[in-house]
């Protein structure tokens, strides 16, 4: 018992702990803080990652389009719809199957 007592009157012991607990809860970079942060770098960097790719596909496709006539009109048929004199564009929209299904609570 008197061992216990003496742990708990000592100095050190009692600054450890109060700066431990401090450091640990109510300081600025607190562990829940530090959670935090953590995410939203991890979330960035997937950002980050993303746009770089997206990035870098949109400058191949600018490359294509100002390089290659065939590529340019194709685009242009597919994304504006655009045609030439004496052309008729048909657009043709595909609506997915209807199916309806019959239940009951006897199985037929």
């Amino acid at each position: 018992m008197a061992r216990i007592l003496n742990l708990i009157r000592n100095k050190y012991l009692i600054a450890f702990v109060a700066f431990l607990t401090w450091m640990l809860f109510f300081d600025r970079n607190d562990l829940i803080s530090q959670y935090e942060y953590r995410s939203q770098l991890n979330k960035l960097e997937a950002e980050k990652a993303f746009y770089t790719l997206e990035s870098a596909k949109a400058v191949k496709d600018l490359n294509e389009l100002t390089t290659n006539q065939s590529k340019l009109e194709k685009f242009a048929r597919e994304k504006y719809l655009m045609k030439k004199e004496n052309e008729d564009v048909f657009v043709i929209i595909q609506e997915a199957a209807k199916e309806e299904k019959k239940s009951s609570f006897f199985g037929n």
